[in-house]
């Protein structure tokens, strides 16, 4: 049995590596595995390298690939007839085609499991030296989620019967702010919010942490997806990145508050529980 960190190198993932590395949880992890999307802000790329010389197990960065590159892609059907875009995020869509009324909806989400979840369950199948699983192979390793107490509907069972799934902040009933307040008591800075630069559900004040080149590279993605999605064969509308499905440069941010405990993201439909820790 090996205990892994799926580490996103946000704050409750980052606070569970630490009390981890301070035997505060125990055992001690066996590695934290870090799945790159290759989009996320420096801020967690800077935090990740500080953080790595920091632990006393052995940080894995693995990939499945370019998100945005997947996200914005237009393919076509074996037969040629069709075009489509195959990976979704959680996109905010407006189509006002469909009679007089204007539908409101949202992208499919397979960026978590195809960009974090598949990365990772990768790289503990080859740590574990596992092949093939079949219906008889055993549990074989535990991975420690951060999700918090303050979002726990977002704790998901394993969907690999050979892994089992711990959530150690359930455990303490730490919520996110305790996660900060502990690493403040222990003399760590604190951490960035883990989630793509492009990522739908930044609320205003994610999206005002970006720095000015990650804000307007976000507003050229937004572009680039509504013009893939409009060359599909079934487009279904125009897509946004914002709730308020305007253009992104348009959208007039208001920072969230200094927030009352426990503080909530979007991150609640999130199909894996494994982004924005």
């Amino acid at each position: 049995m090996i205990h892994v960190i799926s580490l996103g190198a946000g704050v409750q993932s980052s606070a569970l590596c630490l009390m981890a590395a301070a035997g505060e949880i125990s055992p001690m992890p066996t590695c934290a595995i870090f799945a790159d999307t290759h989009h996320e802000p420096r801020a967690v790329y800077d935090w990740l390298d500080w953080l790595t010389p920091r632990l006393p197990f052995p940080v894995y960065r693995v990939t499945g690939g370019d998100l945005w590159k997947a996200a914005s892609t237009i393919r076509r059907t074996r037969d040629g007839q069709r075009t489509y875009i195959s990976t979704g995020i959680p996109i905010y869509f407006v189509n006002g085609d469909l009679g007089s009324a204007t539908r409101k909806g949202m992208g499919k989400r397979q960026c978590t499991r195809g960009f974090k979840t598949t990365p990772i369950t990768r790289k503990v199948k080859e740590l574990v030296g596992l092949k093939r699983a079949t219906k008889n192979t055993p549990v074989l390793a535990t991975t420690w989620i951060g999700i918090s107490a303050d979002e726990p509907q977002r704790a998901k069972p394993s969907r690999e019967p050979w892994i089992v799934k711990r959530h150690p902040l359930l455990e303490l009933d730490m919520d996110r702010e305790d996660c900060i307040a502990w690493m403040k008591a222990h003399g760590f800075p604190r951490p960035p919010r883990s989630a793509c630069t492009f990522c739908p559900f930044h609320n205003d004040t994610e999206w005002l942490a970006l720095t000015p080149e990650e804000f307007a590279d976000a507003v050229v993605k937004e572009r680039e997806i509504q013009a893939a999605y409009a060359r599909t064969s079934f487009p279904s509308g125009i897509p946004y990145l914002h709730a308020q499905r305007i253009p992104l440069d348009q959208v007039v941010l208001v920072p969230t508050p200094a927030p009352a405990r426990p503080l909530r993201m979007l991150f609640g439909p999130e199909c894996e529980g494994l982004c924005g820790v």
